[in-house]
């Protein structure tokens, strides 16, 4: 990594790095377990696939981690690779769909437990993206990728307490559902960015002028 301060500063700058993915992993890990619990026991749409974004954020801030004493070139790859593992999520959502669907009658979320659970995912959603918003632009599309998987997450938080609040109100599975669907659109949009993003660094670092 190239600082304007000094190789001292970069390489104090990449620990500060590493000690913010480990945490970040960490965070996911434990709110992965947690909304993942909840989302089964309630049978929530939203639920499961925001906890499964938890799990690919921690896959995320793992693949990061172990990339970066990686070279520009593998890094643009690993970033392509990671615009795929974005669209995970909206896969495992619409597993859980067609399996609400397929039951005879669909069971609506419980909505206390739908909310709480949304707001407490929301708390670590944030303290996750401001901590990776200081670090986005560190190791190019790889901490760009886990910025904005963090991101999309606290979007889709505020919207599953607010599904919360309209299923308390409106006993019906299609705030869960409608939310659900959200998620899975946010992640498609953030896999197109990232795939750019990874793109340019791949051609970037293929330059003749790169390789000189």
């Amino acid at each position: 990594m190239e600082w304007d301060d000094g190789a001292e500063i970069g390489i104090v700058g990449e620990r500060r790095l590493a000690a913010t993915l480990r945490f970040v992993v960490l965070l996911n890990l434990c709110a992965f377990a947690a909304e993942f619990t909840i989302a089964v026991l309630i049978d929530s749409v939203a639920l499961f696939a925001d906890s499964v974004d938890f799990l690919e954020d921690l896959a995320m801030s793992g693949l990061v981690l172990a990339a970066l004493r990686f070279s520009p070139r593998i890094r643009a790859k690993l970033g392509m690779g990671l615009a795929a593992l974005l669209l995970l999520p909206a896969g495992a959502m619409l597993v859980a769909l067609v399996q609400k669907f397929t039951t005879a009658t669909p069971v609506v979320p419980e909505p206390a437990a739908l909310g709480l659970t949304g707001l407490g995912a929301f708390a670590v959603n944030v303290v996750c993206a401001v901590l990776l918003a200081r670090v986005r632009n560190r190791a190019g599309s790889l901490t760009r990728a886990a910025f904005l998987s963090a991101r999309n997450d606290v979007i889709g938080n505020v919207a599953i307490v607010a599904a919360g609040g309209v299923t308390a109100l409106w006993p019906s599975i299609w705030p869960d559902v409608a939310v659900g669907l959200g998620i899975a659109a946010l992640n498609a949009d953030s896999a197109r960015d990232v795939l750019s993003a990874a793109r340019r660094e791949h051609d970037a670092a293929a330059s003749p002028a790169a390789r000189k």
